[in-house]
């Protein structure tokens, strides 16, 4: 009788175990949810144009170098991501080295990225890992003919030798704004390079249409806290109108579903900068 006592302990606590990972791994994969979210990585890893299927890639990201198609992000194991080890999603994201050792062009924010939060990352692909696999090879760029891995060493040597880092001072706001919702990469001016200057930070980038949202009076110093609200919210501008194209794909996908403390913190650390 002591035996089967000790045995029915023995299962129940295996099942309870079993239970908390589960409560625990769930809980992981939700938060890493919220920060892919708050990434926006569904719009540019989503060919929405063509239909394509959620994260397959295939976006065409026309820019002033050519067209860059954002890669297959599932966890396909043939055309996705499905075989990267940690190590590998954690240096592709602050790095922006692939698991074969090739380097991506900066179309890919990993200078922003580069302050994430380890634990984060790692959340971010336990969600991605619990999306459907998709079966779809990447398209090759189709760039200027100067622009290549070689070259691309160079501009990334370069880059980390002369220009100024993308900064975070450690708050909410600025890991919102600068890190998980890279920010810089489309308000913020660059150099004959294409590479970032920090020294004009998110005062605007006319290549991309992108305006200045600095808290300086041409960008968005006059600006309400409940007009910046409204905007990450509803994509509502203080004029009545609403944002479209890109800026749309943000608010839809990420800033409309900030929580209202982060909300709070973005619109906090903008208004002060």
């Amino acid at each position: 009788m002591l035996h089967l006592i000790m045995l029915m302990l023995l299962a129940f606590a295996a099942l309870t175990a079993s239970a908390d990972d589960d409560t625990t791994n769930r809980d992981f994969i939700e938060k890493g949810r919220y920060l892919f979210q708050a990434a926006n990585c569904y719009a540019c890893h989503t060919d929405v144009d063509s239909d394509g299927a959620p994260l397959a890639g295939g976006r065409a990201l026309k820019t002033e170098f050519g067209i860059f198609y954002s890669p297959n992000i599932t966890p396909d194991k043939a055309t996705g991501i499905g075989n990267w080890r940690d190590d590998e999603f954690i240096k592709a994201l602050t790095q922006g080295i692939a698991p074969d050792g090739r380097h991506y062009y900066p179309s890919f924010p990993y200078l922003s990225y580069r302050s994430m939060d380890t634990a984060d990352i790692l959340a971010i692909k336990a969600y991605l890992f619990s999306q459907p696999a998709v079966k779809q090879q990447n398209q090759p760029h189709q760039l200027e003919w100067y622009l290549s891995q070689f070259t691309l060493r160079i501009w990334k040597a370069l880059n980390d030798l002369i220009a100024t880092p993308v900064t975070f001072d450690g708050s909410r706001g600025s890991y919102l704004v600068d890190v998980l919702g890279h920010c810089n990469e489309c308000h913020t001016p660059r150099n004959v390079l294409g590479m970032l200057s920090m020294q004009d930070k998110l005062k605007g980038n006319e290549d991309l249409s992108a305006p200045d949202i600095s808290s300086s009076t041409n960008g968005i110093g006059d600006w309400q806290e409940q007009e910046l609200a409204d905007l990450f919210r509803y994509g509502e501008l203080p004029d009545g109108d609403y944002v479209a194209d890109h800026m749309g794909e943000v608010v839809d996908n990420s800033t409309s579903k900030w929580l209202d403390e982060d909300l709070e913190a973005a619109i906090e650390y903008l208004l002060a900068k």
